[in-house]
């Protein structure tokens, strides 16, 4: 249920793991927002800058300290920050591998993922939900169903785990594979995608992460981990994060679209799906309207670009 306000039933309880490395201008953003929250532990992890990017030691400098220096509530602070760049890939990955080496669930924002406050109660009551619940492996804040409702609850299950504001387990996220070295085959894709457009879409992008020059990214490989495991990932019937990062000096969000700076909304959960079953009929439509043609193609053009340059 969509409130206009949202008050907050209780203290949240729940850590966040905040990634940043040196956007300031939206760092400052999604920080004012766990701030509100005021999340009793806190761990905030940065990649290194590149000794090739002419200033931007100082970016990534300013970003750490302004976090650091604008903490205003009790908690407990925790932080990963690199000295060399590692990477995308490599950075965040091991980021969360940290996080939850610390914790047994918890939510993770990324500097451009500006949620609304409900989103961390959201995630905390489903989190105590289906900790139990070995089909669910993942919690998003994005929703990209422009506007028609699925199912009869406040959320839905899929197959798509968004990244733009999430949350898991350490004992989901102890199986991810970086390397993808335990995916022999594309075996499950089959299993999960009937539309044989689905299937080579996601196919081709498998094959690209178990090359020899695979895309320096994370997410596809736990995407790819939890299918494989047969998870599902809960995703709201409206949007609670923003993503505000699509610009120039994004790593890979570089062209503005239809799922830039989309509205977000404050959710209660009133009633919850009376079965843990995917929504065929809702990613098909994902894929339709957003991915065959739109921002994830743009996505991997962009990662493919940096191996070019």
């Amino acid at each position: 249920m969509i409130v206009e306000k949202f008050i907050p039933p209780h203290p949240l309880k729940t850590p966040v793991l905040f990634l940043i490395f040196k956007r300031l201008d939206t760092t400052k953003q999604v920080f004012e927002q766990i701030k509100k929250a005021k999340p009793p532990r806190l761990y905030i992890a940065a990649d290194g800058p590149r000794d090739y990017v002419e200033g931007e030691a100082e970016k990534v400098k300013a970003a750490r300290e302004y976090v650091l220096s604008n903490i205003d509530w009790n908690c407990e602070v925790k932080t990963l920050f690199r000295e060399k760049n590692l990477g995308c890939g490599k950075a965040v990955s091991q980021a969360i591998a940290w996080f939850f080496e610390n914790e047994e669930h918890g939510i993770i924002l990324e500097d451009d993922t500006v949620p609304s406050q409900s989103f961390f109660w959201f995630c905390e009551e489903l989190l105590n939900r289906y900790k139990d619940e070995k089909k669910v492996w993942h919690i998003g804040g994005t929703n990209f169903q422009d506007g028609i409702i699925r199912g009869n609850g406040d959320y839905y299950f899929s197959a798509l785990n968004h990244i733009w504001g999430w949350a898991s387990w350490a004992d989901r996220w102890k199986y991810y594979d970086f390397k993808l070295e335990k995916i022999s085959d594309d075996s499950f894709l089959k299993k999960i995608f009937k539309s044989s457009k689905e299937y080579k879409y996601w196919k081709s992008i498998f094959e690209k992460m178990k090359s020899d020059k695979p895309i320096d990214t994370w997410d596809y490989q736990w995407t790819f981990t939890m299918w494989f495991n047969g998870g599902l990932a809960v995703l709201p019937n409206v949007n609670m994060v923003s993503n505000i990062g699509f610009c120039e000096d994004a790593t890979h969000t570089k062209i503005e679209n239809e799922l830039s700076n989309k509205q977000k909304y404050e959710l209660l959960i009133v009633k919850h799906p009376a079965s843990v079953e995917r929504n065929v009929t809702a990613d098909e439509y994902t894929f339709k309207n957003h991915y065959a043609q739109g921002p994830i193609i743009l996505k991997i053009i962009n990662k493919l670009k940096r191996f070019l340059r």
